[in-house]
């Protein structure tokens, strides 16, 4: 059973993807040499962290040779890293030009990650920015990809067959929360998950998605109220609300989620165990699970090591 000393924490490496899963000279992550790889995990490791995510905006593993997946291997063992998680970054299984090939790769992720000790593979249905986007200073200051509601069945068919091969692996499926998507809020992620209806697949509730957009959103701890008994993964980060100075929120309305503010809802995500449907006799993947580090996830900020407490 986990506990608030040894539940997995692991850095999202995120911030390395910056350059859309290239090296800053241009060379796609997935053919640099196994000495860049480790350089990149070195600045990690150094930051105090054991763990990571190597999220495929970073490294795509579903896409290396059989040969440089042991390469990659060698080099975390060299670095003194394993893998905490493995997550897909906007490769929605339903993208209209991409989603048969995305669905492809999280089933390779699948099939990869209990060699790795992972036990969950977290993904979703953002998909890539637009250029509106890409040249804003903030993404989420411009409109993204929406979901299209007619896809919906195909998304639940393909969620679904996520779900056998995970269970067949032995392992769970994580759906990340974002805007605008098939799970874009509290009740329509229930909704969807509910739709779905396989004991392999939880939710991720990536609130730092939804907290940070320029629009009306739910309180976020009425939305975490909703969403952690279906959980079974966690991206934790922090933004501050700006749509509104906190003198103008509305009654009763939470400024954003701090780190101090993130306390109660760790300690509500431990009481509730995070059960889902009748599967209360173990609790399934910690709150917690991966700390992002990109410019979009900014709790901890680069530099900040991480540490585990007993809540």
């Amino acid at each position: 059973m986990f506990t608030a000393e040894n539940w997995p924490i692991g850095a999202n490496m995120l911030s390395f993807g910056t350059f859309g899963s290239t090296t800053p000279d241009g060379t796609p992550t997935l053919e640099a040499s196994s000495s860049v790889w480790a350089s990149q995990l070195r600045q990690v490791k150094e930051l105090g962290v054991d763990q990571i995510d190597p999220t495929d905006a970073w490294l795509p593993l579903a896409k290396l040779s059989d040969e440089r997946v042991e390469e990659f291997r060698r080099v975390l063992d060299g670095e003194g890293l394993t893998l905490s998680s493995i997550s897909m970054t906007r490769n929605s299984v339903v993208d209209v030009e991409n989603g048969e090939q995305n669905l492809a790769d999280a089933l390779r992720f699948i099939e990869l990650a209990p060699s790795f000790g992972v036990t969950v593979v977290n993904t979703g249905f953002m998909q890539a920015l637009t250029e509106e986007q890409a040249a804003a200073i903030w993404f989420w200051l411009a409109d993204g990809h929406v979901d299209d509601p007619a896809l919906r069945d195909l998304a639940i068919e393909r969620v679904r067959t996520l779900g056998d091969a995970a269970k067949a692996q032995g392992i769970e499926v994580s759906l990340e929360m974002y805007e605008d998507t098939y799970i874009g809020t509290a009740d329509e992620a229930v909704a969807f998950l509910r739709d779905v209806d396989h004991e392999s697949v939880g939710l991720n509730p990536d609130l730092g998605n939804l907290v940070r957009l320029h629009r009306e959103v739910e309180p976020w701890p009425d939305m975490f109220e909703k969403v952690l008994p279906h959980s079974n993964f966690w991206h934790i980060k922090n933004y501050t609300r700006d749509l509104v100075r906190l003198h103008q929120l509305p009654p009763g309305h939470p400024p954003s989620p701090r780190p101090r503010l993130h306390r109660p809802v760790l300690l509500r995500a431990l009481r509730l165990r995070l059960p889902r449907r009748d599967r209360r006799e173990r609790p399934i993947h910690p709150p917690g699970a991966e700390l992002g580090a990109g410019r979009d996830r900014l709790s901890p900020r680069p530099g900040t090591p991480v540490r585990r407490r007993t809540p």
